[in-house]
């Protein structure tokens, strides 16, 4: 441990002289109470270190000391359920311990480590191992099955012994292995440094969501990468409680990175009282939340996105799939720019540093689907809210963002002001997934693609016609275009506008979101031949079938194709009577 001494303070950058021989990214305990700290710069001698606690009232000449070893996170059974801060402190921990606000200088085991758990081994003696080698496995909640792996970095060798099923804390060794080294159940790992694994795959199947818009218009795939960027009050965070409850991950991480605190204390609160559908127990059995607020530590809300896909990495390499949920990657930039600004960097775009994209390339990039070490597959999806000033998407960290990720959901203003949830734009976002995933989806339905693209075009058909209703009104178009129109409102109103509080329309299933689609773009298709047969649009209008669409949504339950087939049969009665009556 290496000692230095505190030659400069500027918030929470601070200088330390002594501190030479350290290495970049090391942590450093800091000043009388011991703050934690990492060293971020090394100039000769003295080193330039940013504190992860408040360190109002620290001076000049207090200590600071080298643990000479990277920031890392402490990794195995016990993290599920858990709220942590931005460096791994479990808060509720530290609610019983300090109340309601941490302590500077408080240190908490991220994880319970005299908690006994059941161990079944997998291995027995002489067996061979390497890093990925599932040791054994204990239960770690009700939903999720913890597969001890050993560190990622353990070279081939022989297990020389393996503990017997039993219970056993997480600093007794379970397993010991050839040329001396050994295993508990859990370790550590530098959150700045990438978990290995053996190949990354491509895309093959999309992460459901059940939330239409996403998978039919814009999907991401499993193990994709996605931007939810929107104005305040668009519904980011809204629409990220949704994909996490909802979406089809085995994990979720949501990271709350510097948003507001009553936000945050929606999500502590709301997420153990709701219950996961796949399970019927607490969603929080499942889930990580990583809360790091507004009025935390700036520096904290630097690291935290880190901790987080870290945490995920970890899971990934047990062979499951991880959903992550960042919101919002604008407040952790602008954590980037005030730091980048007490160390007197030169700035660049709107003074955010000119490393923004490539800490967003970091952050981004280790999302993906993989091979592991274990030869099992797993994946990282990474969904980031992006927060632009005024909903302006041409500022730095939207556009930066926009380079990494493949996947664009822009909310609307317009959109959310009159009550359309999710608030979407099918204008302005993008899936670059949509090919790759197009075989997954076509066996579910071969008609995903054909009805996707022709729905796509008739909005923004209908954008188009919009703007010259705007100046001339409806009834100078022609019938033609006004089924348009009509129809585009039946896809708003009838498949894009979701309500997350209705126990039908919360959650749509794949087939379901497919055939209730294709409905609307058959009545299209059948009502614009009854057009050009003669018959007017006040009479296509009138059909009794329109509204059964529309409100197909909330009327059939997505165990109930069959009421959907008698929609669909109602309208092609409905359709050939009327079609009838004007080939006479």
């Amino acid at each position: 441990m290496l000692e230095g001494k505190i030659t400069k303070i500027n918030g929470p950058i601070v200088k330390a002289s002594g501190l030479g021989a350290s290495g970049l990214y090391d942590v450093v305990e800091i000043g009388e109470k011991k703050l934690i700290g990492e060293i971020i710069r090394l100039e000769g001698d003295t080193a330039t270190i940013q504190i992860y606690e408040d360190n109002t009232g620290m001076r000049v000449g207090e200590s600071a000391f080298s643990l000479e070893r990277p920031l890392s996170v402490h990794l195995g059974p016990g993290l599920l359920g858990k709220i942590y801060d931005g460096i791994q402190r479990p808060l509720s921990e530290i609610k019983r311990i300090a109340g309601a606000f941490i302590t500077p200088g408080i240190k908490v085991p991220p994880i319970e480590m005299e908690k006994k758990w059941h161990f079944v081994p997998a291995l027995k003696t002489g067996d061979p191992v390497a890093a990925g080698t599932v040791l054994g496995e204990t239960r770690e909640t009700q939903t999720i099955v913890h597969r001890i792996l050993p560190f990622p970095e353990l070279a081939a060798t022989k297990l020389e012994w393996m503990a017997s099923e039993g219970d056993y804390d997480l600093t007794e060794t379970i397993a010991r292995f050839s040329g001396g080294s050994s295993s508990t159940m859990a370790h550590f790992w530098p959150v700045r440094k990438p978990r290995p694994y053996t190949n990354k795959l491509g895309m093959q199947e999309p992460l459901i969501t059940g939330q239409r818009v996403i998978d039919i218009f814009f999907p991401i795939s499993r193990g994709g990468t996605a931007a939810i960027p929107g104005g305040f009050g668009t519904g980011k965070t809204m629409a990220q409680h949704a994909l996490a409850k909802w979406c089809d991950a085995d994990i979720i991480v949501y990271i709350g990175c510097g948003e507001r605190g009553n936000e945050m204390t929606d999500v502590l609160t709301s997420f153990p009282k709701i219950q996961d559908p796949r399970t019927g127990r607490s969603l929080m059995e499942r889930t990580i939340l990583i809360a790091n607020t507004s009025n935390m530590p700036v520096a904290a809300r630097e690291v935290s996105i880190y901790t987080g896909v870290t945490l995920a990495e970890y899971y990934r390499d047990m062979g499951y799939d991880v959903a992550i949920m960042a919101d919002s990657t604008s407040r952790w930039a602008e954590a980037l720019r005030e730091l980048s600004g007490r160390l007197e960097e030169m700035p660049a775009d709107e003074g955010f540093p000119a490393y923004l994209p490539t800490k967003l390339a970091e952050f981004y990039e280790r999302a993906g689907r993989v091979t592991t070490l274990g030869k099992k597959f797993g994946s990282i999806s990474l969904i980031g809210a992006v927060s632009p000033p005024g909903g302006d998407f041409s500022e730095p960290v939207t556009q930066h963002t926009k380079r990494f990720i493949r996947c664009f959901w822009a909310l609307d203003r317009e959109l959310a002001n009159a009550r359309h949830y999710p608030a979407i734009s099918w204008i302005d976002s993008y899936s670059e997934y949509a090919e790759e995933i197009k075989g997954w989806w076509e066996k579910v339905n071969p008609n995903w693609s054909s009805t996707r693209e022709k729905a796509l075009d008739l909005l923004k058909r209908e954008q188009r016609l919009s703007q010259i209703v705007k100046l001339i009104g409806p009834d100078a178009l022609p019938d033609n275009q006004r089924l348009v129109l009509l129809v585009a409102e039946m896809i708003k109103n009838g498949f894009l506008q979701q309500n997350a509080y209705d126990a039908v329309d919360m959650f749509c299933v794949p087939e379901k979101q497919v055939r209730l689609l294709k409905l609307m773009m058959d009545f299209y298709a059948r009502a614009l031949a009854i057009i050009q047969l003669g018959a007017p649009l006040l009479k296509v209008r009138e059909l009794p079938c329109q509204e059964k669409i529309v409100r197909a949504k909330l009327t059939v339950k997505n165990d109930d194709m069959a009421k959907l087939g008698e929609i669909e049969a109602a309208m092609s009665s409905e359709m050939d009577e009327l079609e009838r009556s004007y080939r006479r």
